[in-house]
């Protein structure tokens, strides 16, 4: 049992990964939408969410060419409840998980097949676009 809890330990001991956490409180993500809130690279991002897997803290899904990520829904792990009640009560009014949501909005207006293939790039010419839209100013 200390090695189950060692590794859930080791897996929010990681400011990214606890930023993967509370970005997917509110549902699943998509690979490419969670990379572009972290502005990681897709290798790391890909890393971080094995590690969170591995400990029994997230599921995942496959659409076609997307995999979508969410937070366990069944116990893989004993300590996993704990540990994502833990993240989500202590991190509640934390300013860069608070930003992580501010950008998450933008990634949710952009689709994610247009996410995926222009990455961060494609929440900027998304704003472009709405600027520029119904004669607002360009």
């Amino acid at each position: 049992m200390l090695e189950t809890f060692e590794t859930v330990a080791k897996a929010v001991a990681d400011p990214s990964r606890v930023r993967i956490l509370k970005l997917l409180e509110n549902g699943e993500l998509c690979v490419c939408q969670i990379t572009t809130v972290l502005d990681l690279a897709p290798a790391t991002v890909s890393k971080h969410l094995a590690a969170l897997k591995t400990a029994g803290l997230l599921q995942q899904r496959r659409d076609g060419k997307w995999v979508y990520y969410r937070l366990a829904e069944r116990d893989f792990n004993a300590y996993a409840r704990s540990f994502l009640d833990l993240v989500g009560a202590s991190m509640k009014d934390d300013p860069t998980t608070a930003e992580d949501r501010r950008v998450l909005a933008l990634v949710n207006a952009v689709p994610v097949q247009v996410l995926c293939d222009q990455g961060r790039a494609a929440l900027f010419s998304n704003a472009q676009a709405q600027s520029t839209c119904c004669g607002g100013p360009p």
